[in-house]
């Protein structure tokens, strides 16, 4: 926690570093293979199938791999034989310089389950390489007063093979004054002495030369030379020395370049020339020389390049002091590299699952490894991962781990998730490495196709032309790819009489729907049906939304006249009293339309008349009634055409006749109408005798059933009333009048009548005509399956 309280972000916190697992299945130890360098690639190794106790198959169906420490693919597996096969040529000397042995880590990763197997390759050396001296030529300053046995040390060679390939013996040719002695170093390195067998005479021999040879212990052996040059000096009595002969410093390997490393300081007793000391670095590889120099006077060592602990972390140098006789004194210098965390965390991807399907629980997502160049705590690790997603790290043998879901995960609500894996070691300053890993969802078909609405409302107006787009429903699927590709349908009408596929069709891809006919508002005024909308997964999803079509009127049907019928029989007349008032209900026209709403509003109206202004019609019920008192002059037969319009854009009408006779009395003969009749002056005189004496009998006959039911009612001791009319005692009581078709009149009509006992004209005073039945079996039909027609009629 920092001194400000806030607090570090959770994280999980994974330890990375392990201890050596010796056994990582039951039965299985660590492996040591080898092979010899320069072996051809694709040769063969080992056969791990049979020694991890696997099927060939099986270790197919893991997902086997090889995975080397340091990520070079030298070593491949094959997954058909189980066989461990080289990749390249491998060559030991660039692999491991001089540490012997030359050993590759590397381990066998095993999948479903997780399974890590250490194993190692020795690759063994070749002697493939040929003793090199530093320097074709060395000189040697040797005083004439050297005893025999003095030895000098020599430069020695250097062989890149390790073991008996190398450097294992030196000679020298002529021996007539020296000969070599080998002796090993510390680090098993063989160096050469010459040693002095014969005293030198300058004034006999001033120069020597001699040719030094290193042998490796190679078959066959390898060799290299080099010319020694042999100064005979004059006495120079001592020899420079050291103060130490072994000096060890340990160096920071981030020191920077010309740092001091060590100070090396040698005497010499001598004087003038003889005591002059030079330094200089005796024997250097080209790695030292690369990396080190020295003062020649001063004995300093520093750096001319950066240090890399991970690299070499220890060097050895042999440095020469040299007087200006010719003498010289050896010391070594061990230089120990020192760690410092400047090696950041690295993160290698073994295997990368991407995309992982939705809905399953725990998935393996990734499979990597860490490693840090470094060494103790600064090579230790943490790993860990942001808390607020849904993954979780688990740890596994030799610095793996697996990236796996730690909850079933949703693509509808993620569908891509950027995994950020931090790598921190322990080391100060800590270093850290961050690899960021995205993993996508795949979709599975988890959600069914969801409706904008759960039921549509359509209008279509009747009459419409064929394929005419009516309306559209439309589905989305929350889901992705094929899931979500929605396909429409017309689900089976729940009436199974309703020929739904005939009427309406709906297109699969976008949902648009048609009539596919013209439809008819006075046959059907609504439609409901169901459709579908099914996705492409599998197995697939589908909904379901009600769609109700309603068919709007269109003003299509002209009013009908019900009454009365025009169907080209004898035409109907209406009698008037000539007594009658104003405003006396001759007749009512009645219509019906098969429309609805306002296209079914009738209004009526005088088209023509005989005698304009004796009879009016009221528009919004069709009464004809008459419109002032009737006289003497007034024609006696009358011909009006009533006019019935709807209220309709545009407006449609019918017409109508009506023929009225007007009567002074009931019993007033019927005379036949205008356009019926013949002219007067051309009629048969017998056709109107005819006319005359049939009225006669019908008005007596009339006469004779009135009478019979006032007798009637009289003894019954009843008073009767009929519409409003009051019969004065003597005078005959209204009843039903009977006017059947066998008179003059061309239908069966009834009327409410009554005397008017007060007059001195005994007329008859019409109330009601009663409509026949023929009357009110056309209005049921008409008015059948339309509620306006009632509102029509009026009655």
């Amino acid at each position: 926690m920092e001194a400000g309280g806030k607090r570090l972000p959770k994280q999980r916190q994974v330890l990375i570093f392990f201890l050596l697992m010796g056994v990582a299945v039951a039965g299985w130890e660590s492996r040591r293979y080898s092979v010899m360098e320069e072996t051809e690639s694709g040769s063969f190794v080992a056969n791990l199938a049979k020694d991890l106790g696997l099927g060939a198959e099986e270790l197919a169906a893991r997902g086997a791999q090889v995975v080397s420490e340091d990520n070079e693919p030298r070593l491949q597996l094959d997954l058909q034989t189980g066989d461990l096969i080289l990749n390249e040529k491998l060559d030991r000397e660039e692999m491991c310089g001089p540490t012997d042995p030359c050993v590759m880590h590397f381990q066998v990763l095993l999948k479903k389950p997780l399974g890590v197997f250490r194993a190692e390759l020795l690759v063994r050396d070749i002697n493939d390489h040929s003793p090199e001296f530093p320097e074709r030529e060395m000189t040697l300053k040797i005083p004439e007063t050297s005893a025999p046995g003095t030895v000098f040390p020599l430069k020695k060679a250097q062989d890149l093979d390790v073991g008996n390939n190398n450097i294992q013996n030196y000679t020298i040719s002529p021996k007539s004054h020296f000969h070599v002695s080998t002796h090993n170093r510390g680090d098993g390195r063989k160096y050469p002495e010459l040693v002095l067998d014969k005293e030198l005479d300058r004034e006999e021999q001033a120069e020597l030369r001699l040719t030094l040879t290193a042998l490796d212990g190679g078959s066959p052996p390898r060799s290299g030379t080099a010319q020694v040059r042999i100064l005979v000096m004059d006495v120079n009595d001592n020899a420079p020395e050291f103060e130490q002969t072994l000096y060890q410093v340990q160096v920071p390997e981030n020191s920077p370049v010309g740092a001091l490393v060590v100070k090396v300081s040698a005497r010499d007793l001598d004087t003038g020339t003889n005591g002059e000391i030079s330094y200089s670095l005796f024997y250097s590889s080209q790695e030292i020389s690369t990396t080190f120099e020295i003062n020649s006077l001063l004995g300093e060592v520093r750096l001319i390049k950066k240090l890399d602990f991970e690299t070499i972390s220890l060097y050895e140098l042999d440095i020469d002091a040299s007087d200006g006789g010719g003498l010289s004194g050896k010391c070594s210098v061990s230089i120990e590299v020192v760690d410092v965390n400047d090696n950041s965390p690295e993160l290698t991807i073994s295997s990368l699952t991407s995309p992982i399907p939705e809905n399953s629980p725990e998935i393996e997502v990734a499979l990597f490894r860490t490693r840090d160049r470094d060494s103790g705590d600064n090579g230790r690790m943490t790993c860990s991962i942001p808390d607020d997603l849904p993954f979780l790290l688990k740890p596994s043998a030799e610095n793996f781990y697996t990236l796996v879901t730690n909850r079933a995960l949703d693509r509808e609500n993620e569908s891509e998730y950027n995994v950020t894996i931090t790598v921190t070691d322990l080391g100060t300053p800590r270093l850290k490495t961050q690899h960021n890993i995205t993993v996508l969802v795949s979709d599975v078909n988890d959600n069914a196709p969801a409706f904008t609405q759960t039921s549509y409302t359509l209008f279509v107006r009747e009459n419409n032309s064929p394929a005419l787009h009516i309306g559209s429903v439309s589905a989305t699927d929350r889901d992705a790819g094929a899931n979500a590709q929605v396909t429409y349908s017309l689900l089976p009408p729940q009436d199974p009489h309703l020929p739904l596929a005939s009427l309406v069709s709906i297109n699969a891809d976008n949902g648009q729907l048609f009539a596919l006919r013209a439809l008819d508002y006075e046959a059907l005024q609504a439609l409901e049906f169901r459709v579908g909308a099914t996705d492409r997964g599998s197995p697939a999803l589908s909904s379901q939304a009600l769609v109700r079509v309603l068919v709007l009127d269109a003003n299509d049907n002209a009013p009908f006249v019900l009454y009365p019928l025009q169907n080209g029989s004898a035409p109907c007349t209406e009698l008037v009293p000539r007594a009658a008032e104003p405003g006396y209900l001759v007749s009512k026209v009645v219509a019906v339309d098969g429309d609805s709403g306002q296209n079914a509003w009738l209004s009526y109206q005088l088209l023509k008349a005989t005698e304009p202004g004796l009879f009016g019609v009221w528009a919004h019920n069709g009464e004809v009634r008459t419109a002032r008192l009737l006289s003497e002059r007034d024609a006696a037969k009358h011909r009006l055409v009533v006019l019935v319009k709807d209220n309709g854009e545009p407006p449609l009408s019918a017409s109508v006749t009506l023929h009225v006779l007007l009567v002074d009395g009931f019993s007033q003969p019927y005379l036949p109408l205008p356009e019926a009749a013949a002219d007067p002056a051309q009629a048969d005189p017998l056709t109107v005798y005819l006319v005359i004496a049939l009225a006669s009998v019908s008005s007596l006959f009339l006469f004779s059933v009135l009478a019979f039911i006032a007798v009637r009612l009289c003894r019954r001791g009843r008073a009767s009333s009929l519409g409003g009319c009051s019969v004065p005692e003597g005078h005959f009581p209204g009843h039903l009048v009977d006017i059947g078709g066998t008179g003059t009149l061309s239908q069966s009509y009834q009327y409410e009548v009554c005397l008017t006992g007060d007059s001195g004209s005994n007329e008859f005073k019409f109330l009601k005509p009663m409509f026949p039945n023929i009357l009110g079996q056309e209005l049921g039909r008409k008015s059948e399956g339309n509620p306006t027609l009632h509102n029509n009629l009026g009655i």
